[in-house]
């Protein structure tokens, strides 16, 4: 397993989501205007704000997916080796292995989990700085970085 099958797995599950979104976007948009041909009243404007609430809900999910893809689009083309870890790295400790990168979750690569977990996010701003042979403790679990790439 290597950084650039992890970066692709990730865009896998980002553009999975992106379609997700694109079609709840697309089905709300299609309710708000059957709903405008066939209501009336208050009932009317409870199910277009409704409707409104979950169509500006969606955008800011869709917002949010592609600035994590502009993030792993960076980190595919660096090429920046580093002893610490930051933006990108693969940081392999003796109990799991950790992209950081962007909050998508539990990756499988192959037999392998990783997870994919963004600097802002309480372990990674751990991990972000940490080098090979160096431990840390979260959530009262102690971990020993193994490997870093």
């Amino acid at each position: 397993m290597n950084k650039e099958q992890i970066v692709e797995a990730c865009f896998s599950i980002l553009n999975q989501k992106i379609d997700q979104v694109n079609f709840a976007i697309q089905d709300a948009n299609q309710s708000l205007h059957d709903d405008t041909k066939s209501s009336a009243g208050d009932k009317y404007e409870t199910s277009r704000e409704m409707i409104q609430q979950d169509l500006n809900r969606y955008e800011q999910q869709l917002k949010v997916l592609n600035q994590d893809t502009e993030i792993l689009n960076r980190i595919k083309t660096q090429k920046v080796e580093s002893n610490k870890a930051g933006l990108g790295s693969v940081i392999q400790t003796d109990k799991a292995i950790y992209f950081l990168a962007t909050s998508i979750g539990l990756v499988s690569v192959g037999d392998q989990k990783i997870f994919s977990i963004s600097t802002a996010s309480p372990i990674g701003k751990v991990l972000v700085g940490k080098a090979v042979g160096e431990s840390f403790e979260f959530n009262g679990a102690k971990q020993v970085i193994k490997d870093l790439y």
